[in-house]
């Protein structure tokens, strides 16, 4: 008998998050739903066609959000992939400290939060419950962004690197390790959501979801969403620093 597998999505109540929700419940997977719109999350829920949980989650609350994952998790009985997708990132040129802070609060403290819970789960709970070779398989949503700092989204730049750079070194740390956690770097350029900057190369969620998804069965590492956005990440990573500045 094949054992149930569950995902639990943080940021699924629109977007990209909700896109991959509804593709994994596709692909069979249990979804546990974590966001701050409640209802939001319960409406998408009934549309699952699998069984679905919903955690109401502010992640910038760190200890409570560990603790509703947690609680998520043992509710829902097995984990075995978590997908961090919470973030923010306003246009921000005046410098407001306001929305710097929040910038920082969501996608660095928030994500740091969720990303050592799910890591704890799967190297305690996750290897003695899973009956696959992996003992889980986080997934974080970075972004092209991290490649360059833009002004007026500095704060959004700088998180997203930081993002990145954290997932490296979490995959660098399971390379001594005694569990065995896949960990996945999703870098997307524009992506038709509340966050999106511009239309260039610009995809759906579903889109976005689709090549998610795929990089989640093949354990892939790195991927970039669309896959024609790791043109745009080399160049600006060849590209001088004079240079980047009057372009950018």
């Amino acid at each position: 008998m094949t054992q149930t597998r569950g995902a639990v999505i943080v940021g699924a109540s629109s977007g990209i998050g909700e896109a991959l929700a509804r593709k994994l419940a596709d692909e069979g997977y249990e979804i546990g739903l974590a966001a701050r719109r409640t209802e939001r999350m319960r409406e998408i829920g009934n549309e699952l066609p699998t069984k679905s949980y919903v955690a109401t989650m502010d992640v910038t609350d760190t200890e409570d959000a560990r603790a509703g994952f947690f609680e998520l998790a043992e509710a829902m009985g097995s984990v075995d992939l978590v997908v961090l997708n919470a973030g923010v990132g306003p246009f921000n040129p005046k410098l407001e400290w306001e929305a710097e802070r929040r910038t920082v609060d969501v996608n660095v403290r928030g994500f740091v939060a969720l990303a050592t819970a799910a890591m704890e789960y799967f190297e305690t709970v996750g290897r003695e419950d899973h009956s696959s070779e992996l003992d889980g398989h986080l997934v974080g949503i970075s972004s092209v962004a991290a490649h360059f700092g833009g002004g007026g989204v500095q704060a959004y730049c700088a998180s997203k690197a930081f993002v990145s750079t954290y997932l490296e070194g979490l995959r660098a740390r399971q390379r001594g390790a005694d569990s065995n956690v896949s960990i996945t770097t999703v870098e997307p350029g524009y992506v038709d959501t509340e966050l999106s900057m511009g239309d260039f190369w610009e995809c759906s969620p579903e889109t976005a979801a689709k090549q998610i998804a795929r990089a989640i069965r093949t354990e892939k590492t790195h991927v970039y969403v669309t896959r024609r956005w790791r043109l745009v990440a080399w160049a600006l990573d060849l590209t001088p620093n004079w240079l980047l500045r009057r372009l950018l």
